[in-house]
């Protein structure tokens, strides 16, 4: 069961916070996005003319540092006896069990092997996973999918079930 975060309001956490992770992009991606939005506004420059100058400059660039900024802005937390994603609320109640994903794992878990109703926050620059399966009779979402630097703690702040990371090659 999935509940808007709004729905909280402004309730002080009544203990402490097990996990919290913000999915940013990587550092690098930053110059590069913007070396981009420079490029794009400089070469609009060239091929307006009579348009001012600077102009392009002040639109792309910002708007590529807010692009950036919206790419980073998930953030992935348990406490309160919830995993908190995004705006999506998941009482504890309802794990049955959270298994880290990493390599062909993961790529096997967001390909092949998933339910078109499963529930997935998943950002390509982030490696590895963690695959939380559900026990909520009402909810149609077999398991969620949420991208972790560190799925093991995620894993672990989740009540530990499955807590041992995923092979990623699958044994013969």
């Amino acid at each position: 069961m999935t509940v808007p975060a709004g729905s909280l309001g402004g309730m002080a956490s009544e203990e402490p916070t097990a996990f919290n992770e913000r999915l940013t992009v990587p550092w690098w991606s930053w110059p590069v996005a913007l070396a981009v939005a420079a490029g794009l506004a400089f070469e609009i420059g060239l091929g307006v003319p009579g348009l001012v100058t600077w102009l392009p400059f002040v639109v792309l660039v910002p708007g590529a540092a807010v692009a950036m900024a919206w790419l980073g802005r998930i953030r992935v937390a348990v406490r309160d006896r919830e995993l908190l994603v995004d705006d999506a609320v998941l009482p504890m109640e309802y794990v049955e069990s959270a298994e880290p994903l990493t390599g062909t794992a993961l790529r096997d878990a967001l390909s092949a092997q998933l339910h078109p109703l499963a529930f997935v926050i998943q950002r390509p620059w982030i490696k590895s996973a963690v695959k939380v399966t559900l026990n909520d009779p009402d909810d149609p979402t077999p398991y969620w999918i949420v991208s972790s630097r560190d799925p093991r703690r995620l894993a672990e702040a989740l009540g530990g079930v499955g807590a041992a990371p995923h092979p990623a090659v699958p044994p013969r």
